[in-house]
Order: structure tokens, then C-alpha cells, then sequence
């Protein structure tokens, strides 16, 4: 005779029978698993009886919400912490629209992680990483392909291994399956990316206020203000209100002319077919460059307005005048103002280089205009990664605020520690502000809520060295020997230096 049917949990125990089920899971992981329960490298030694008293014990496991590479390094950090974890990844019960296999850490774009060179912000970050013990940059340098300067990987080969470490961890459980709904109960890392489900993005939506979530990214280039030539450009407000605020780039008829047809001539990125869908999204936000093909005066009485804006050199207002507004508080970072824009990278170094002033800017950023689900961190988040209002709720990964691979794998690595050491009532960390990575996520809880918009790894978010070198190579060595020092001495302080050799090792 078959047995009744368990009937759902009411609201009021969801939350326990969610902990039962996890618990469940970890124990037959440990069943099917149990000699590799506590591997040596963790200190243990032989497997032992405790291991299945110690899996019971736990009240809860830290719920990872994402596979992608944030998602994969803090379910592995907080694992290889002692800490039982369950991953979930929708794929392949639910794909999304940009991913094509169901593997761990897809890299859905570019097979780079970009630069390999120390003295390069994204080269720093990924060597503070490996002195950290990431798995996604071990396994990264372990299946290389050559890209000249660059850390690109066989992705093909690349993925496939990582899932296989990770999901044969014997402290994760991964589950295929689809999460509508933020967990009331227990420790949780989300870290769903820029393609988060709908159903989960309204869930998050409604924790964290509808104002505090974006659906697409539509951000203007940034250039660091010392590639500018002052020579040319001048500070001011509109009508010399307040503060002289705006580094303005005046341009006469001949150079704006030149910029026109340069502009409404580059090439366009292609949009990904649901972005194509969602284009909407981008009505209230017009690309530059379809503000100039509707007219060769449209972008004078728009971004380009020069009234108000008098030339010191001149006396008088210039033809039309592009304007810089200071991204942070520093001013060592500046963004176009109205310049965002759906170009090709290349496109629009090309064409904004033709702005008086910028002929040699150094871009931090390039604009971008896609659909990208991302929080106001800023006001949301701490430096560990916790939300202000929901401590034990993390954050990693794209979806923070910053941009790029191996930024995610900072975010995924300290979310996962710092996961780790909440079940274990331990204190969090916070990475230090001289580091690349401790950088970053001082940019994402720290940055002006006002114009928070995502960010990659770039010097101009480190402290400055004191006294300030002038040479600016010789300022980035600077600032990488500070940052190994300090990641270093941070490793050191909090025992974190045997993590390396078990993600190498594993």
C-alpha cells in the first residue's frame, strides 16, 4: 500500500524543513563519499566515525545561489573552510539566454581573464588571488591557452574541470535546480550574476527596495583625469553655479564636425537576441550615437550643450563642449557625462579620442549598454559582502557592481570565507583597502549610491602612495609591491596561507 503523501510545509515551517532538506543532502553526499570527508589537507587525517556526527551537527549549510565563477569560488572557499555547503545552478533544469552548457563558471563572454602583468590592475588582482588559494585562477593557469599578455583559457577544457572539483568536493552538495525565492532561514551567498531568473531578481527586488536594483547597465566611458591635457580643457560649472565641478572639452565648428560624422559613422555592438527583446530598457537612455544620427545639431542642444560653459582661452561659449563629472571622491576618475553608448570597444577609443583633451585618455572604462541585474551596493552592502539589513545574506559576483571575470572571483572568494566563518561564529574579514581586491569592494560599499554603476579593476581605486610618484609606471609597481605586501600580511594574519596549495592540490 502506498504511503500518504507528505502534505507541503506551511509558511510558518518552511524554513526548518528547507534546513532538513539540506541537511539530508550533505548526508548522502558523506554516504556516497565518506573516506574523503575530511580530506588530509584539511588537517584531519584519517576518516573517522565524528565525520557523520559533525555533518548531523550542523544546523545549517551555507546556501550558494549560482554556479557561475563567483558562485563556484565561495561555495569552494567556504567548503575547504570546514563549512558544508549546498550549491544551487539552475542549469540545465532552466537555461538562460546567454549561457550554452551547464557546466560551472561558464564564461559566457570572452575566454580572457585579461592582462597577466602584475603591474596591470587586472594582472594584480589575479596574482592576489593566487596568494589567496582561488580555485578559478588555479584552474585558470592550469589549462592556459597562449593570448600574448593575456590569461585565456581552453574554455571547453576549463570548465569542465572546475565542475568536476567542485561538485566532487565532499563538503558540496550541488543541486540542479531552479531558486525562485531568497531563503528566509540560514546563511546564503547570492551570487546569480547579471542574467539573474526573474522570479529570483522580483524575490531580491522586494528585499531590497525596487529602487536599489538595476535591470540594464547603460554607463558612460571613465578616463583617468592625469591622461587628460589641461592644455585644452578647462574646469567649470554651467553659468559658474557653485563649485567649478566640470572639466569641459569645448570643441569649435570644424572639430565638432569631425566628431559628427566619426560618431554616427562607428560601428555598433551587436545586441544578444534578448537584448534585442528588452531594447525598451534603453528607450529612456539613448546611445550617444543614435542622439547624433537623429541630426547633426541634435547633440548641441543635448550632451554636447555649450551654453553657459565660457572658454577662459576665448570669452565666449564654444561651438559645443563635451563634459567630464568626477566619478570619485579622489578625482582621479571621470566619466563622460551623457556618453553612454553601444559601440564597439575599439570604436570608441577611436572616436572619443577625437574630443579635445582626450586625444591620449587613458579609458578605466568603456561605456556599455546591456542588460546586466545589478545592485546598488553602496547602500546595501558592507564590506564583507553582508547586506546591511540581513547580515547573514551575502553578495558576489557581477551582480555587486563590479565588472569583469576575475573580479568575480574576488567577490565569490571573500563572500565565501566570510560565509565560512559566520557558521563557524567567527568575526568576518575585510580584504585591505591597499589590495586591488580590497579596493573593489571598497568601490562597491562605499561608492555614491547617486551614480553607482559597475566598475573593473583599475589603480585609480587604490589609495595614493604618499609621497605621490609622478612617473606612472613607476607608481603602478608601487602600488602592486603594496598590495602583494598587504595580501601577504593578511593571508599570514588570518591563516589563510595553506589555502594555495589545496586548490592546486585538488
Amino acid at each position: 500500500m502506498d504511503r500518504p503523501a507528505i502534505a507541503a510545509p506551511s509558511t510558518r515551517k518552511a524554513a526548518q524543513h528547507a534546513v532538513l532538506m539540506d541537511r539530508l543532502s550533505l548526508l548522502k553526499v558523506f554516504v556516497n563519499n565518506p573516506k574523503k570527508f575530511f580530506p588530509a589537507a584539511m588537517g584531519g587525517g584519517e576518516w573517522h566515525t565524528g565525520g557523520v556526527v559533525a555533518v548531523l551537527a550542523v544546523v545549517e549549510a551555507v546556501r550558494v545561489i549560482g554556479g557561475g565563477i563567483a558562485g563556484a569560488e565561495a561555495a569552494w572557499q567556504c567548503a575547504h573552510a570546514g563549512v558544508p555547503v549546498v550549491l544551487s545552478e539552475m542549469r540545465p533544469v532552466r537555461n538562460s539566454p546567454a549561457h550554452h552548457t551547464d557546466h560551472l563558471g561558464e564564461l559566457v563572454c570572452s575566454n580572457s581573464f585579461g592582462a597577466m602583468a602584475t603591474d596591470r590592475a587586472p594582472g594584480l588582482l589575479k596574482e592576489e588571488l593566487r596568494r589567496l588559494g582561488s580555485l578559478v585562477i588555479a584552474v585558470a593557469d592550469t589549462h592556459a591557452v597562449p593570448a600574448g599578455g593575456a590569461l585565456a583559457v581552453d574554455r571547453a577544457v576549463y570548465t569542465r574541470d572546475l565542475t568536476e572539483r567542485v561538485a566532487n568536493h565532499p563538503l558540496i552538495a550541488l543541486r540542479r535546480e531552479e531558486v525562485t525565492a531568497i531563503p528566509e532561514a540560514g546563511i546564503v551567498i547570492f551570487a546569480t550574476g547579471p542574467l539573474t531568473s526573474e522570479p529570483l531578481a522580483g524575490s531580491l527586488q522586494a528585499l531590497t527596495g525596487l529602487e536599489y536594483l538595476s535591470f540594464f547597465d547603460a554607463a558612460s566611458p571613465i578616463v583617468e583625469g592625469e591622461s587628460l591635457d589641461t592644455d585644452k580643457v578647462f574646469l567649470a560649472s554651467r553659468y559658474d553655479r557653485g563649485e567649478a565641478a566640470y572639466y569641459n572639452c569645448p570643441m569649435d565648428e570644424a572639430q565638432y564636425r569631425a566628431f559628427w560624422e566619426a560618431l554616427v559613422a562607428a560601428e555598433q555592438a551587436e545586441l544578444k537576441e534578448f537584448e534585442h527583446e528588452e531594447r525598451k530598457y534603453f528607450e529612456a537612455c539613448l546611445p550617444v550615437e543614435e542622439l547624433a544620427r537623429r541630426g547633426f545639431e541634435t547633440l548641441r542642444y543635448g550632451p554636447l550643450k555649450p551654453v553657459g560653459l565660457t572658454d577662459p582661452r576665448t570669452g565666449r561659449w564654444p561651438f559645443a563642449c563635451v563634459q567630464l563629472r568626477q566619478e570619485d571622491k579622489a578625482g582621479r576618475l571621470w566619466n563622460l557625462v551623457g556618453f553612454q553608448t553601444n559601440l564597439k570597444w575599439g570604436e570608441q577609443k577611436r572616436v572619443f579620442q577625437m574630443i579635445p583633451g582626450l586625444e591620449s585618455a587613458e579609458f578605466v572604462r568603456l561605456g556599455v549598454m546591456h542588460r546586466n541585474t545589478f545592485l546598488c551596493s553602496p547602500h546595501l552592502l558592507a564590506p564583507t559582502l553582508q547586506f546591511h539589513a540581513h547580515p547573514r545574506l551575502f553578495a558576489c559576483g557581477q551582480i555587486t557592481g563590479t565588472e569583469g571575470y576575475t573580479a568575480a572571483v574576488a567577490g565569490g572568494w571573500l563572500a565565501g570565507i566570510n560565509a565560512a566563518r559566520m557558521a563557524q561564529g567567527r568575526e568576518p574579514l575585510v580584504l585591505p583597502p591597499e589590495t586591488m581586491a580590497g579596493a573593489l569592494v571598497g568601490y562597491v560599499s562605499h561608492g555614491d549610491p547617486k551614480t553607482f554603476q559597475p566598475m573593473p579593476p583599475n589603480f585609480a581605486l587604490l589609495p595614493e602612495i604618499t609621497p605621490r610618484i609622478r612617473h606612472k609606471q613607476q607608481r603602478y609597481w608601487a602600488y602592486r609591491d603594496r598590495a602583494l605586501a598587504a595580501i601577504d600580511t593578511f593571508g599570514r594574519t588570518h591563516g589563510l596561507g595553506a589555502a594555495l596549495a589545496l586548490a592546486r592540490a585538488n
